[in-house]
């Protein structure tokens, strides 16, 4: 019975600190590897999300302009004409504000009367993967 109780004892003692010590080293090398991966694929992810609604943007912006023989004056416009259903967020400012429209005075459909927003960038400085700024997107 004595020997019983021993080897119950002996098992139930749980890790040692140097067992816990390296469990802990290999979780942090295996997260100082995936964290980075992690990262670049959220980059890439955003900057998808980016592409993404610049084209509805515009693709809003040209339909509006055919539809209605003249540019749109802001992009509320767009979202009070039933074009967008919402203005969207930009995944880099985090905002649906900072949206930079751009306003020329060309005409981009025969018959147009008023010109106006052309085109649409993003509101952030940061730089894409590709090396240029998202607000030259």
């Amino acid at each position: 019975m004595a020997i019983q109780r021993k080897k119950i004892r002996h098992a139930e003692r749980g890790f040692t600190l140097i067992e816990l010590m390296i469990v802990i080293a290999i979780i942090a090398i295996l997260l100082s590897v995936a964290l980075p991966a992690y990262n670049v694929h959220l980059m890439h992810a955003r900057e998808a999300v980016l592409k993404e609604d610049l084209y509805s943007m515009r693709s809003a912006i040209d339909q509006y302009t055919q539809d209605k023989d003249k540019a749109p004056q802001s992009l509320d416009d767009l979202v009070s004409a039933g074009y967008l259903h919402a203005m969207p967020k930009d995944p880099f400012t985090n905002a649906s504000d900072t949206w930079q429209p751009v306003n020329d005075d060309s005409i981009m459909v025969l018959g147009q009367s008023d010109p106006g927003i052309t085109d649409v960038h993003s509101g952030s400085n940061k730089v894409g993967s590709d090396g240029t700024a998202y607000n030259t997107w």
